[in-house]
């Protein structure tokens, strides 16, 4: 392993070689200077010969090897092939971050016969975790452009494969997807470098998260017939051979540094300071003389240089305790089990317990991506209940995350414990808070680092959420809660406004409802109460798809509109009864966006009165699950407004997850429904809420004399324009493009059904 550049553009926080105990980078060279290169060929050769070596096997590693640039990438590789190939068949790898991968180093790399494994830690939420640069930004489009390059027929055979580093906090569903999206020759599943002395994360409360984990990928991977190869499950397979981190294989890694200095297998690094060294280089040292390292030499003794826990076990040759650096302990080194021995242990016997098929050996990962079922069913223009409900999951997928994040910022240990409690015991309980549109933005709101000095707009959100299970669920526990402007907002349930609270309150829950007592304040909220307690505010419920009516929740102010008051009693029933009303006209004009709205829709934010604007509605990208209407007592006007407006909501979840826009576009596309060009994302948007328009006025159509086919053909050359004028743009991903293609589609089936 050649380290021919030693810095990074990416800021990864679970990086071993720059955020761990090792920081012996500091003091070398930012690139592998034109001597050092010519000294490790010429040590590389010289060994190959000697020993009459069949083929040998070097990757380009760092830092970020593409920082060197084509010229310098060109440079190095030519230097490698001229020296070692006249003595032996040379194998070229190259391990990246993706970042900088263009056209130009595509062909260096085919050219030189490289081929590349890139980091990628699976669909955005999970990726972007870790991997982004130092001032916070993703770098989830600039890999996935990256992949899409490998897969082209011109440089698809550079293309090696995917390293994903597992954080159990990611939905591993969604990991996979991702992963398969990607077509990759091979995904290697990395357990995130840790030691005795600063073990891995371990969130919830089981105790072999990271089996539990890979064991659920391992089931979707057998059931999907093992559609490509992922090395970890087949190194843990009985005979499997091994790897690095498994099995008893001598281990046959050796790095050179960019300075010149042999060093032990890199991921030694997060042991500690040093740990890698071996007072060896390339300009006054062979190769045989680094392996003879003593830390090389010990992982050549295969079972007998295990600790004596390890040669007991009776899967130790199917483990071969793990990779060397997790093993290691202060006072004892790495005479230890890996720190992961436990879940190690569970997940052979998870593959085991689930072995699939024998005669199917894993073949290339399939082009076929579970996304194109997805976009082909929303671009109907409706999208089937079930696509809803993945999409909602998606969206679950991503608030829980958020969620763990806000919790390395909360104070509150009872709250998590809490909701890590009830997620095992009331998983239903727990669900139905998350899915509470307004939560993600408040998680959102509390993360915004421009929004923390706002206290108040900015609460520790796990409090009142663990709360709000903990009643849905009906367990007794007592929490502290922020008080924001002498109130507690319960997501899903409402809000109590109780003066003299204080800062904080104590809520506990009570059969029926809770008591919540600070400062000079105590009340008890009974729920099921004929008349709401006093200063309680419920969330009031319309009989129409299960659907709530929102005025009170403080985070529902995400439109970049003002939203309205609380109503009073009046109000809520006229706009329960225009809702109910609309609902049944949606059902009438189009039953299937009836059947998507009730896989989805939850809430309706009531939006202030504008006289200027008096017809508004709106969503937010946050905000999955509600939109918000101007109240308006005309129900055939309000099914229009709730169609609209949740096809921008699935949309929006779609981009939560994909991109069908080409990242970093500067296009301006002319739509003829706004003044002003628009941006390839709007218009998107407005094309897939305009199709579902002119489906219900279509419909309309058929039994209307009035003008519904005047709205319908308006509506049909609005949506095909737009789509025409996206596809003719090239602003649209691969992906994009099919979707539009399909939408495009279904726009004909309904100007003939108009015909």
């Amino acid at each position: 392993m050649l380290k021919v550049h030693s810095r990074c553009d990416l800021s990864c926080d679970h990086c071993y070689v720059y955020q761990h105990a090792d920081q012996t980078w500091r003091g070398r060279p930012v690139r592998m200077p034109p001597a050092t290169v010519r000294a490790a060929a010429r040590r590389i050769a010289e060994h190959a010969r000697e020993h009459q070596l069949p083929d040998v096997h070097v990757v380009l590693h760092g830092g970020e090897p593409l920082l060197l640039g084509a010229a310098g990438l060109r440079e190095v590789l030519a230097e490698l092939r001229a020296t070692i190939t006249p003595w032996t068949r040379l194998d070229l790898r190259m391990q990246t971050n993706g970042v900088l991968l263009d056209e130009e180093l595509c062909q260096v790399l085919v050219d030189h016969d490289v081929r590349v494994g890139v980091s990628f830690d699976g669909d955005r939420a999970a990726n972007d975790r870790h991997r982004v640069f130092a001032h916070g930004g993703s770098s989830h489009e600039q890999v996935r452009r990256a992949l899409a390059l490998l897969r082209r027929p011109a440089y698809r055979s550079s293309y090696a494969g995917i390293l994903c580093t597992v954080d159990v906090r990611n939905d591993p569903d969604r990991v996979y997807e991702a992963l398969l999206a990607e077509s990759p020759p091979r995904v290697d599943l990395l357990l995130p470098h840790a030691t005795w002395d600063h073990p891995p994360q371990r969130p919830g409360p089981g105790a072999t998260p990271y089996a539990d984990w890979l064991g659920r990928i391992h089931r979707r991977w057998v059931d999907d017939g093992q559609p490509g190869s992922i090395r970890l499950f087949e190194a843990l397979r009985p005979g499997g051979g091994g790897t690095e981190a498994f099995g008893l294989a001598p281990a046959d890694v050796l790095v050179v540094e960019a300075d010149g200095t042999w060093e032990q297998v890199d991921s030694l690094k997060t042991a500690y300071h040093g740990a890698a060294g071996t007072g060896f280089d390339v300009f006054d040292h062979s190769v045989d003389e680094a392996a003879g390292h003593p830390g090389v030499a010990v992982r050549q003794d295969g079972v007998q240089g295990l600790c004596a826990t390890c040669r007991a076990c009776p899967v130790v040759d199917r483990c071969g305790g793990g990779l060397y650096a997790h093993r290691w302990r202060t006072g004892s080194g790495f005479d230890n089990p890996s720190v992961y021995c436990a879940d190690l242990f569970r997940l052979i016997d998870s593959v085991d317990a689930y072995p699939g098929p024998a005669q199917a050996p894993p073949s290339e990962w399939s082009t076929a991506s579970p996304l194109d079922d997805l976009l082909d069913d929303l671009a109907t223009g409706h999208g089937s209940p079930q696509t809803v409900r993945r999409l909602a999951d998606d969206q679950l997928a991503i608030t829980r995350m958020l969620l763990a994040a806000c919790r390395e910022m909360s104070d509150s240990a009872a709250a998590w414990e809490t909701l890590a409690d009830l997620e095992l015991t009331a998983p239903e309980a727990v669900r139905a808070v998350l899915e509470h549109p307004f939560v993600r933005p408040w998680l959102v709101h509390r993360l915004d680092p421009a929004a923390r000095s706002d206290v108040g707009a900015a609460a520790d959100p796990l409090p009142a959420l663990a709360v709000a299970a903990a009643v849905r669920a009906g367990v007794p526990v007592t929490v502290d809660v922020p008080v924001r402007a002498d109130a507690i907002t319960v997501p899903t349930l409402g809000s109590l406004l109780l003066p003299g609270l204080g800062e904080r309150a104590e809520v506990t829950v009570l059969p029926g409802g809770f008591r919540v007592r600070g400062g000079s304040a105590d009340r008890t909220v009974l729920l099921d109460a004929g008349e709401p307690s006093a200063g309680w505010r419920p969330v009031r419920n319309v009989p129409a798809g299960r659907l709530l009516i929102e005025d009170g929740d403080p985070y529902r102010d995400c439109y970049g509109q003002p939203v309205a008051a609380r109503l009073d009693d009046p109000a809520v029933q006229a706009l329960g009864r225009t809702l109910v009303e609309a609902w049944r006209v949606v059902c009438r004009d189009v039953p299937a966006h009836a059947a998507s709205l009730d896989g989805g829709l939850r809430v309706v934010v009531p939006l202030a009165p504008d006289p200027a604007r008096p017809l508004r509605s709106a969503t937010a990208r946050h905000a999955f699950g509600a939109v918000a209407v101007t109240p308006h007592p005309d129900p055939e006007t309000v099914a229009v407004l709730l169609v609209h407006e949740w096809q921008h909501a699935k949309l929006g979840a779609v981009l939560d997850r994909y991109d069908l826009v080409t990242p970093g576009q500067g296009t301006r596309i002319t739509v003829p429904w706004r003044p002003d060009p628009r941006p390839p994302e709007g218009v998107l948007q407005g094309v897939y809420a305009h199709l579902a328009v002119t489906q219900v006025w279509r419909s309309r159509a058929a039994t209307d004399n009035g003008d519904a086919s005047a709205h319908a053909a308006r509506f049909l050359a609005w949506t095909r324009e737009g789509a025409d004028a996206l596809l003719a743009s090239r602003s649209l991903t691969a992906a994009g493009e099919r979707f539009v293609g399909q939408l495009r589609h279904a726009l004909e089936e309904t100007r003939v059904g108009s015909g």
